[in-house]
């Protein structure tokens, strides 16, 4: 028996589900909305700090959130981004890093162990507006890739 060929493409999509989350980078501030199970009941749970790493493998990305919690206890957690337990992220701000990983704060403590905040000035928020809405016009007026083999097949 032959066995069947699979494409890179097709490793890696393997696991996937189309998620809605917003888009996040290392350095920002969100919250993680995770389902937790107890005895026959279900929750949700928040858990809000800043991104500190990102690993993406496919349907095995990661990503691992830092929030400093009470008696100043630094807690880390890593999440799969294609897990069925996140419910849902909410993007809370900007950082302003200039690394791919931020594993140095782990050694900070106090106010050093903040992400400062990135503020976008007047003109840049309208330059990201503007850009948001062209894009979002082009996929509009594009049709859908079904209709445009069938125009193609037509003429």
């Amino acid at each position: 028996m032959k066995a069947k060929k699979l494409t890179k493409e097709t490793i890696t999509g393997l696991g996937r589900s189309e998620r809605s989350f917003p888009a996040f980078n290392v350095g920002d501030a969100i919250a993680v909305s995770q389902r937790i199970k107890e005895g026959n009941k279900e929750r949700l749970q928040v858990f809000e700090g800043d991104v500190i790493a990102m690993s993406e493998n496919g349907a095995s990305s990661t990503f691992t959130v830092r929030k400093i919690g009470a008696n100043s206890v630094s807690v880390e957690r890593i999440f799969p981004y294609y897990s069925p337990l996140i419910d849902s992220i909410k993007f809370v701000t900007h950082g302003k890093v200039r690394r791919a990983k931020l594993y140095y704060m782990r050694n900070r403590i106090g106010k050093a162990a903040r992400v400062k905040e990135r503020v976008l000035t007047r003109e840049q928020k309208e330059q990201k507006a503007r850009t948001k809405r062209k894009a979002l016009a082009k996929a509009v007026a594009q049709p859908a890739p079904e209709v445009q083999a069938e125009q193609q097949e037509t003429s």
